[in-house]
């Protein structure tokens, strides 16, 4: 491998990035900092989001974004066509642009690899399909034109990660085709912690400031709170523990769309005084002591392609609850660095009042995954960067032929051209004066609408 010096300059695409924390903006994070930090170069490029800081030891490249709807969870939706942002590109001398989202970082990938002729690899780490049906939960037919047009886009690739084996048989499952020469790599993600618990009396600290200590064992979930994480098998458990008089504490770690609905299921199990809600924690270090004031992880997503997560429990010699055959279980040996289970409340309920009975054993658990599970971002990140050296050079050697028409490179130039143009309109400021008026008088005026609806209904106010 080349020194620093005369490394690889990287180009690092994602839809997610701080300030949005999830587990492939903080990917994203952990590849710039190690290839910055030790191997070459790298520039994140993401669509910007209010109130972001790029304050970080290597480049952050934003375009222009709009919000999207709230059942993708308030992510924004990249233009991905401007071409005065893709010309100031061009000039970065890029040898290898990875894109970990098939959405608009992947159409900007494309477009820009006709400008650089450089390879582009993507890495698949979300279950897509899943987010397309929430986001069109009634029209088959378009989720079903979703899916074709997402499986082209991700065709284009020169080479195509997942991150578990899972992720790989779920891109096979909705019409992604491998051949021969075409066949998708396991490249598994790391984690950001040192192995080894936190300060024991930090944790200890923690436990009794949120009310966690002398109440039996601790259960931990750290992620987004969405209810497609698990999270209603875990409340569904709980209350099964409780009904059998079983002592126990709940720490959720996070934040997310479904919050107040989730402690509003809190509330009508009548787990309140057993479930805590910490918020989320976005300081790496903080987090390492709230994973090791727990005792034990449930984690019963069926969602997640790798569960970054699971590995930092591990880190912390904490072990995990998961569904068998579920991705975040790949790796994990059954009563050795985690435990398995059926995909029931009832299930689940049965191994965490076993854990709760034995709690020494499920440390040791622990201690297995620690040693056993853990691997680093350093590890992971290095396994990628020499992969990138053999795809440019299949690149130049003609192997890769996935080279956009010069149909399709056109369509791109036009779309660019005119993304511009409308972007140049619409920031003109009697433009921007009229927008803002009309933002305004909508605002007004889906408030004298829901005034009438409620004088329209008596009683409804009372509701």
């Amino acid at each position: 491998m080349s020194d620093k010096k005369d490394g690889l300059n990287i180009c690092l695409m994602n839809d997610s990035f701080p300030p949005v924390i999830d587990g492939v903006a903080t990917t994203i994070l952990n590849y710039a900092e190690i290839i910055n930090g030790e191997l070459g170069r790298a520039t994140v490029v993401t669509p910007d989001y209010p109130g972001a800081q790029d304050n970080f030891p290597f480049p952050v490249v934003r375009y222009t974004s709009m919000s999207i709807t709230e059942k993708i969870c308030s992510y924004r939706m990249g233009y991905p066509f401007s071409a005065s942002k893709l010309d100031s590109l061009t000039s970065s001398g890029f040898d290898i642009i990875h894109t970990h989202c098939p959405f608009a970082s992947m159409i900007m990938a494309r477009v820009l690899r006709t400008k650089i002729d450089a390879p582009m690899v993507l890495t698949y780490h979300t279950k897509f399909d899943i987010d397309i049906k929430r986001a069109l939960p009634t029209t088959k037919l378009m989720q079903d034109q979703a899916i074709k047009l997402l499986i082209s886009n991700i065709s284009s690739a020169d080479e195509i990660w997942t991150v578990s084996e899972g992720a790989r048989q779920n891109l096979i499952s909705l019409g992604y085709q491998e051949t021969e020469g075409r066949q998708i790599r396991i490249m598994e993600n790391g984690v950001d912690f040192p192995r080894g618990r936190a300060d024991a009396e930090d944790a200890a600290y923690l436990r009794s400031e949120l009310g966690l200590e002398g109440h039996g064992p601790v259960f931990l979930f750290v992620g987004r709170l969405l209810w497609y994480k698990g999270i209603r098998c875990i409340l569904d458990s709980l209350k099964i523990l409780d009904e059998k008089g079983v002592d126990f504490r709940m720490m959720f770690v996070g934040d997310g769309a479904d919050r107040a609905e989730i402690e509003a299921c809190v509330d009508e199990l009548k787990l309140r005084e057993k479930v805590v809600f910490a918020g989320a924690v976005f300081d790496r270090e903080e987090l390492r002591v709230y994973y090791t004031a727990g005792d034990l992880f449930i984690f019963p997503s069926l969602y997640d392609t790798n569960g970054i997560v699971v590995r930092e429990a591990a880190a912390c010699g904490v072990a995990s609850v998961l569904i068998k055959g579920s991705c975040a279980a790949e790796g994990i040996t059954h009563y050795r660095t985690g435990i398995l289970t059926e995909d029931s409340a009832e299930a689940v309920a049965a191994e965490l009042e076993y854990a709760a009975g034995h709690i020494e054993e499920v440390r040791q658990m622990g201690e297995h995954a620690m040693n056993e599970v853990y691997m680093s971002w350093e590890t992971s990140v290095k396994n990628a960067y020499e992969r990138y050296g053999v795809i440019i050079d299949d690149w130049k050697s003609g192997k890769s032929c996935n080279r956009e028409t010069s149909i399709q490179q056109d369509l791109f130039t036009g779309i660019g051209r005119l993304t511009d143009a409308v972007q140049r309109f619409r920031s003109i400021p009697a433009v921007s004066a009229i927008r803002e008026s009309n933002t305004r008088y909508m605002a007004k005026y889906r408030a004298k609408k829901e005034e009438k609806k409620l004088k329209d209904e008596p009683g409804l106010e009372e509701l």
